[in-house]
């Protein structure tokens, strides 16, 4: 495993994190405790140190919570947790975006996590009114202060949303996290050259273009979770029939797709950490692997030893 600085943080990510989303059901699939135990257990044999989550990845913080119950019978201080505010899926779906709302997610994420801090707490895709609350961002210093936050980020919902991004230093924001892979590129166009100047750390996510980059799908392929289901026809065989272009071209011959489209995210010199999801041990060794390829640069601007 490779590591990174992640941005102005003391933090030490691995390149390659774990997404958990697919924790709270999204995804095609209902997880238990031992299933996620085994998942983040052989991350951490291969040497990734960080996990993403959020209040609302699944209803009543299930995420977080199956996270929590793994945290408390390992050693938390070997991990790097990020979660989300904003958010609220309780009994139904809602927005939860007011100075007392967000510290009480705040304080419910921390139980549900089982933990005394959080090591990046981000702003979960809001509007751009949302984001400008400056009551809002004096509260989460407060709670940087107390110790419950380690560093701020900020999840932007929009690939090109500069707005958020340049305002980070402001907000004593540290990180920016964006849907970033082959086939959306659109970051590349303001948000990092804002990042690389702010010295922001990078999250990627959905690196591997929700599953379609993971070279298993072919054009007609039908979608069962409810992520992808509902997405148009048409639209959703484009993107594959591209995938397979790009597969033929682009991928060398004898290399997994997967592994080489999160190594494509990793060379670009903003990117600190992928973070794709992973139903199973084997999709964490075929994630982990993409950190050895060679266009995973060692001379990467944020490279660190650990």
């Amino acid at each position: 495993m490779k590591y990174r600085r992640l941005g102005k943080t003391d933090l030490k990510v691995s390149v390659v994190g774990v997404g958990t989303w697919q924790f709270g059901g999204d995804w095609g699939k209902d997880f238990n405790q031992n299933e996620v135990d085994t998942i983040l257990s052989r991350a951490k044999e291969l040497g990734i140190n960080l996990i993403d989550t959020a209040e609302c990845y699944g209803p009543h913080h299930m995420s977080e919570r199956f996270i929590g119950d793994f945290l408390k019978r390992d050693r938390r201080e070997d991990w790097v947790v990020a979660s989300k505010f904003g958010h609220r899926w309780h009994d139904s779906w809602g927005h939860a975006w007011s100075v007392d709302e967000v510290r009480v997610q705040l304080e419910e994420s921390l139980k549900a996590l089982q933990t005394d801090y959080i090591d990046l707490y981000q702003f979960h895709s809001g509007s751009d009114e949302d984001f400008d609350n400056d009551d809002l961002w004096t509260m989460l210093d407060k709670q940087v202060q107390a110790g419950k936050i380690r560093n701020l980020g900020i999840s932007i919902g929009s690939n090109a949303n500069i707005h958020q991004t340049s305002q980070a230093t402001k907000v004593n924001a540290k990180a920016i996290q964006v849907v970033f892979n082959r086939i959306d590129q659109i970051p590349e166009e303001k948000v990092f050259p804002s990042c690389i100047e702010q010295d922001l750390g990078v999250l990627a996510r959905v690196p591997l273009a929700s599953g379609f980059l993971s070279g298993k799908y072919k054009p007609g392929a039908i979608f069962s979770d409810n992520v992808r289901k509902g997405r148009n026809r048409e639209e959703v065989d484009e993107k594959l029939r591209l995938v397979e272009q790009i597969q033929q071209t682009e991928v060398p011959e004898g290399v997994n797709m997967a592994e080489w489209a999160l190594a494509w995210c990793l060379k670009h010199p903003a990117v600190t950490c992928v973070i794709p999801g992973c139903k199973s041990p084997e999709q964490v060794e075929v994630n982990a692997r993409a950190a050895q390829l060679d266009i995973v640069k060692e001379d990467h601007p944020s490279a660190v030893t650990v």
